[in-house]
């Protein structure tokens, strides 16, 4: 079943239906003001950061799943009635509705009662604001009068804090109306410098920034108080919950289009420059004014519009390839790049199932992701890089997050993930063979964000491996530590109180519990460091590393290797994980895949034997399952991982990130039409044809897939 269509000239994915099985998203923004927006208006906007610095409200995990948004609300003054052209919240029943998420933007359309109507979302380039352009086309026989409301709600910035200390936060919002510009200034009189604005091109004739007179007594945005009664109260907040909407009048004649533009922005001030007039408490609204001076008026909103597409042709166009399936050129040529920007800019911390709160960007997601993007926008990968190493530790360990804000690492999650610092090795190397910027080398880059502690970016490399050497245990394997990849595989963890972390709780010394996988990755990384080395003329470096490779993979193969397939750790007891000796989880996908992909066993025939077995015991219709067979219990001693039910997430779930590495060790040993095979399996765009039973978006590669122990086994 589907409910929509890929537009590929347009780089579109229309959306025909709004009862999607789940919110199908796209991203506003690509540089530091980002929004989720989905295909019923519903999301959030932030800048930078979605935690510190959110600007509007959205409660996850409500019913409906999708609700809380950027909503406009229709009344025909004449009759009363009032729909949301987007649907949600009202839920009207809509003729031609019609969503089309593009690069950077969405428009949402559709009409009802003769009334037609269209709104464009994006983020202009370069401005830390949003715009929805609204145009509304009379299709009736007869003059229509019309009523225009805009609403979202504030956030009171800090998103965990706003969601929770309600006994302060429900006496400390403000607002400040100006020529019909609302400015949510809550906080800003003592600790902050920065506000956001709401902003509309029309005449208004009235306002709200009160939710309560909004809405009204015991009712939802379903069903607004001022919409129904056509009259905004023109409230004025002071502590609750402060809210912006406008009122606009219009009177269509047949046929008539009117377009009213809203902006939606943030601004910072400097400490010396808040208030005007200055021993006032007044905002000064000098940077507002002149960014809405300038996208209210509809020719430039149109201008962004075109320069942002303008951009996104330029940034796609810099790979495309031409292969005999349409599913294949889809994805490469359009949506994995574009989601792998998305990425870049957010590094999995907001979307509708991350909620921005919980982590930062993570040190070894945001390393990943170079490798999808870097030859998009080397530059800002270049600034990606050297924030990431600032958050290494002295010993070469790192961070597990960090806060994109401030750029520092998160000390709620700490370090311990030994997996971690080798993904900076891969991501450097990633760089230098796009760029051929060997300079970025020499760049002095401090540990810790400490002063005073600067080393070359080679030095960090340098670190990064040798911490392995540091932390190696009883079989010569690395440590695992917290976990790796896997961040469920908690081996030192031995959690048995509800409520414990299980990334953060630590139980065992550490110094048992080995991981296959980090040896793997050690083996890419020693080898791409090698060559960084000898690049630069450092024989002798390049040398160690090769031989500390050697030990690596002849250690693997000793230690490492279960006759059929590779092994995946060993627990806190020095027992095997991934063994055939184990009655549950007797092979994982993670060492078949990265042990081949870093060409262990190419030589002997174990690449070979492990791929076979992987195709045997783990490949499914839905793509390729992490292991088998499931745990159908919680075993102490592997921690979170047990604790899902069988064939969820890393309990035998498929992930898509690590299918490609089994898709890369076919490759590796010849078979490229075992790695195409396995690829179709997850391309969303191949999928798009069982859309009732993935139910996440066509477009978008998915965390993770039901796997076949799940009672909705190709459900993402």
């Amino acid at each position: 079943m589907k409910y929509g269509y890929f537009d590929d000239p347009n780089r579109e994915y229309v959306i025909t239906r709004p009862d999607t099985p789940l919110p199908w998203i796209n991203y506003l923004g690509c540089q530091a003001y980002f929004g989720i927006i989905s295909n019923t208006a519903g999301g959030y906007s932030f800048y930078r950061d979605a935690r510190l610095r959110r600007l509007t409200r959205y409660r996850y995990n409500n019913a409906p799943f999708d609700f809380g948004g950027r909503y406009i609300y229709l009344r025909d003054d004449a009759s009363g009635e009032f729909w949301s052209p987007s649907w949600q919240p009202t839920r009207r029943n809509l003729q031609n509705y019609v969503c089309r998420h593009g690069m950077g933007y969405t428009v949402i359309s559709s009409e009802y009662g003769g009334i037609e109507a269209s709104t464009r979302y994006l983020v202009p380039l370069d401005e830390n604001l949003e715009i929805w352009q609204l145009t509304v086309t009379n299709r009736r026989q007869r003059a229509a009068d019309l009523s225009v409301f805009s609403s979202i709600e504030f956030c009171l910035w800090d998103a965990q804090d706003d969601a929770t200390n309600f006994q302060r936060n429900f006496s400390i919002g403000e607002v400040e109306i100006e020529n019909g510009v609302i400015y949510h200034k809550t906080e800003y009189r003592e600790r902050r410098d920065h506000y956001s604005f709401f902003a509309c091109s029309e005449k208004i004739t009235g306002f709200d920034t009160q939710r309560d007179s909004f809405l009204g007594p015991y009712r939802g945005w379903d069903n607004p108080l001022a919409v129904e009664q056509g009259r905004s109260g023109n409230s004025v907040a002071h502590g609750w919950a402060p809210i912006g909407s406008h009122q606009v009048k219009l009177s269509l004649q047949p046929a008539e289009s009117r377009q009213v533009v809203f902006v939606l922005g943030y601004h910072e001030n400097s400490r010396e420059r808040k208030f005007d007039p200055p021993n006032s408490q007044v905002l000064n609204k000098k940077g507002a004014k002149f960014a809405l001076a300038r996208y209210l008026v509809p020719a430039n909103a149109d201008a962004a519009f075109e320069k942002l597409r303008s951009h996104w042709n330029e940034l796609l166009g810099i790979c495309q390839v031409e292969t005999p399936d349409v599913h294949t050129n889809r994805m490469v040529n359009i949506w994995n790049a574009y989601q792998c920007m998305a990425t870049f800019n957010m590094s999995r911390s907001a979307s509708f199932y991350e909620s921005g709160i919980g982590r930062g960007l993570g040190f070894r997601d945001s390393n990943q992701d170079l490798l999808g993007f870097v030859h998009m926008v080397p530059g800002r990968a270049r600034e990606r890089i050297l924030d990431l190493a600032a958050t290494q530790l002295p010993s070469g360990g790192a961070y597990h997050q960090y806060q994109p804000l401030t750029k520092r690492g998160n000390n709620d999650v700490g370090s311990g993930f030994n997996d971690d610092p080798h993904w900076l090795i891969v991501g450097v190397a990633a760089y230098l063979k796009e760029t051929g910027d060997w300079s970025i080398l020499d760049e002095t880059v401090p540990y810790d964000n400490q002063a005073g502690t600067e080393t070359p970016l080679h030095e960090h490399l340098q670190r990064s491996f040798r911490y392995t050497l540091d932390h190696l245990g009883p079989h010569g394997l690395p440590l695992i530590g917290r976990a790796d990849w896997n961040d469920c595989l908690n081996l030192n963890c031995f959690s048995d109180s509800p409520g414990q972390s299980f990334q953060t709780t630590t139980n065992k010394d550490g110094k048992v519990a080995e991981s296959v996988f980090i040896a793997a990755l050690f083996v890419l990384a020693g080898r791409e460091l090698a060559e960084i080395a000898e690049q630069r003329g450092l024989q002798a470096e390049a040398s160690s590393y090769l031989s500390e490779v050697k030990k690596m993979e002849t250690t693997i193969s000793r230690h490492g290797w279960d006759g059929e397939w590779f092994l995946r750790a060993f627990d806190d007891f020095g027992r095997k994980i991934g063994s055939k000796e184990n009655a549950e989880g007797r092979i994982f996908i993670e060492t078949q895949g990265f042990c081949t992909l870093a060409g262990i066993g190419l030589d002997d025939g174990s690449a070979r034997a492990a791929l076979d077995s992987t195709r045997k015991m783990l490949a499914t219709q839905h793509g390729i399952i992490l292991q088998q067979p499931a745990y159908s219990k919680y075993y102490l001693e592997l921690g979170e991982i047990s604790s899902y039910p069988p064939g969820y997430k890393e309990n035998a779930g498929i992930f898509c990130h690590n299918n490609p590495w089994v898709m890369i060790g076919e490759t590796r040993v010849g078979n490229g039409d075992a790695a195409y095979d396995y690829y179709t399996r997850i391309n969303p765009s191949a999928r798009e044809q069982i859309s009732e039973v993935h139910r996440c978006e066509p477009y978008v590669y998915a965390q993770m897939i039901a796997g076949r122990d799940a009672p909705t086994h190709g459900e993402a």
